[in-house]
């Protein structure tokens, strides 16, 4: 038996892979683009499925389509959304700007699939046609963009927002147990005055609400959809109120309240919306590489470093120096958000490529929209749960810093003047003493007078 088929299109005749559920368009694209191997994630691809049931219940709806012929690709559709056919999406990233490749392929696997439930052979592009019924009321250049907006709102609700939620309240619960650990703050790197440990993750944990906020602020935006727009905005060959019937079966199907854009032309031209949220997934990677570098440094040492934190050990060592515990963790995330830098800088080009009614750079963004999304909640569930939430201070190392930074003196500011504190701290670091041998040895302060003038803990707040 050949493991080849004949499929047709309206350029002739062209080797299809006989258990390949595309079709000709997409095997005419699979040898044109061959560019690198970057796939759409099946998000994406999940995506286009929920898309392509809502239009086709939408055409039901409306008249367009005849029950017979939307009940088989509905069923279609939905075997794709359970992820029968991932693998029957073989393009690269890099093809034509509008996406019109990705979506011809999800036509056409959709029609050959409810083909084949009706009896028929895959390739006979009846009586379900990929771009007839599967495509009616839709153009690659209102559909594309769409999934692109489904996809990045499932991704953010089911995966981001819920790392980070949960980050969120472990470095609460940080904050609240380390609320009485005394430590020294320090600004430009260097000693300053006391605070707590605790204060510190507290730091940590608004800053990540705050990043909770700012996604939570894209969603009007991202929420409305340029279905029903097709070529241009304009909605040529998709029949009046195709729009709000299509968010009304996607929004059962998602639980998601999205709503049709009212500009469609915006919604195919322009993708401000997902340079929005690629921005918040970029503050966030610069909140994320803050706390990491703080963890990673704070817990440095054992020995010869700050050695104020204790991270939990991650089983992993160095391939020369024996027993040598790394914070790979930390690593790991900062890495991670070096990489969202870099994917919003290609969506903020790409964005900016718009001309007149169609920006045609719409997979590049998608495709850096999805893995900003995909790493980021990834990387936060591994530095959640194997660092943050078994993360310890030494009380020991702390206290020993706490009792020798110089700077503790500047609460005698207003007992003994500025210079005079001055002459302490210099004292101290001269001859590598405590502030408090420093005071006592200088005549400016007895030991008792410095204990009641100087305490930590209410330097610190607590």
């Amino acid at each position: 038996m050949s493991n080849v088929r004949t499929d047709h299109d309206a350029f002739g005749t062209i080797a299809v892979p006989q258990d390949r559920y595309w079709g000709a368009q997409t095997q005419r694209a699979l040898e044109v683009f061959q560019v690198s191997d970057e796939r759409f994630p099946v998000a994406l691809i999940r995506a286009f499925a929920l898309q392509k049931i809502a239009a086709v219940r939408a055409n039901l709806q409306l008249g367009t389509i005849a029950p017979e012929i939307a009940a088989p690709i509905e069923t279609a559709a939905l075997e794709l959304h359970q992820g029968r056919f991932d693998d029957h999406f073989p393009l690269p990233i890099w093809q034509t700007g509008s996406g019109t490749q990705t979506n011809m392929n999800a036509n056409e696997v959709i029609a050959n699939r409810a083909n084949e439930l009706l009896g028929q052979p895959l390739g006979t592009k009846s009586p379900v046609h990929p771009n007839d019924h599967v495509n009616c009321s839709q153009s690659s250049n209102d559909s594309f963009p769409t999934v692109m907006h489904v996809a990045t709102a499932l991704e953010l609700r089911r995966r981001l927002l819920p790392a980070l939620q949960t980050l969120r309240d472990d470095l609460r619960a940080k904050a609240d147990a380390f609320s009485d650990v005394v430590k020294i703050g320090r600004t430009h790197l260097m000693d300053a005055v006391p605070m707590t440990m605790g204060q510190a993750f507290d730091a940590f944990a608004r800053q990540i609400g705050h990043a909770l906020d700012r996604i939570e602020a894209v969603f009007p935006r991202l929420l409305m959809l340029p279905q029903g727009g097709t070529a241009v905005g304009s909605g040529l060959n998709a029949p009046a109120g195709f729009d709000s019937a299509f968010c009304g079966h996607l929004n059962a199907l998602t639980g998601v309240a999205f709503v049709p854009n009212p500009s469609k032309f915006e919604g195919i031209g322009a993708h401000d919306s997902l340079v929005e949220v690629s921005g918040a997934l970029n503050g966030l990677a610069v909140t994320l590489l803050k706390i990491a570098n703080d963890v990673r440094f704070l817990g440095s040492g054992p020995r010869c470093g700050l050695g104020e934190l204790v991270i939990p050990h991650d089983g992993l060592t160095s391939s020369i120096m024996p027993g040598k515990r790394n914070p790979t963790i930390a690593e790991m995330l900062a890495q991670v958000c070096f990489q969202v830098t870099g994917n919003n800088a290609v969506v903020t080009a790409a964005s900016a490529s718009g001309n007149f009614e169609l920006n045609v750079a719409k997979p590049v963004i998608i495709y850096n929209v999805l893995q900003s999304i995909r790493i980021l909640a990834d990387g936060i569930d591994v530095f959640t749960s194997r660092l943050i939430r078994d993360l310890d201070v030494d009380r020991r190392q702390l206290a020993a810093n706490v009792a020798n930074a110089p700077l503790l003196a500047t609460a005698l500011n207003p007992v003994i003047g500025y210079d005079k504190v001055a002459l302490i701290t210099a004292r101290a670091l001269d001859e590598g003493i405590t502030p408090r041998e420093a005071a006592i040895a200088l005549g400016l302060l007895s030991g008792e007078d410095y204990d009641r003038y100087v305490d930590p803990q209410r330097m610190a707040g607590i």
